[in-house]
């Protein structure tokens, strides 16, 4: 079983210490009773892999759990049914057949899985397409890594209250 812990040399003195990222461990990390509770696993689907990889790094240094990386929704739904995550963020133009918006539907339809959407276009159709799938909310590209993670942070609470 991988801790996730590691070691890192702090330079110039020798010495090994921890990162304090790999100290703290998430609910479902830990295998707490609350992981029920605390919606911390996210599906990236982003066809772009340095943004994916960017997004991974970030929310994983948030202390999310990433459960997969998807450049298509049809990879999307694949990673959903064998990973159950709590929620997904998208691109809305996404290779493959379909786009982020119908991924996002067929996540919501088939897994009650709830997406973000990242567009760098903010259009009204887009955003109707995408209502039967309750958005839990709309990233203007580009967006910065710590506006993405206050977004997910914001999508966690809000189904964290409807669970209660």
């Amino acid at each position: 079983m991988d801790t996730g812990i590691s070691l890192s040399p702090l330079r110039g003195l020798g010495s090994w210490l921890f990162s304090r990222r790999d100290l703290l461990l998430s609910p479902h990390e830990a295998g707490t009773p609350t992981q029920r509770h605390e919606p911390r696993r996210v599906l990236i689907i982003e066809d772009d892999l340095l943004i994916a990889s960017q997004i991974e790094a970030a929310l994983t240094e948030a202390g999310f759990n990433v459960v997969g990386v998807a450049t298509t929704g049809e990879e999307a739904f694949e990673l959903a049914a064998g990973h159950t995550p709590d929620l997904a963020i998208t691109d809305v133009r996404l290779a493959g057949d379909g786009d982020g918006i119908d991924a996002a539907l067929a996540l919501f339809r088939s897994h009650g899985i709830r997406c973000i959407l990242a567009s760098a276009y903010s259009d009204d159709e887009a955003r109707q397409r995408a209502e039967p799938a309750a958005p839990l909310g709309w990233l203007q590209k580009p967006y910065s890594m710590a506006s993405l993670t206050a977004a997910v942070r914001r999508a966690a609470a809000e189904l964290r209250g409807q669970r209660r």
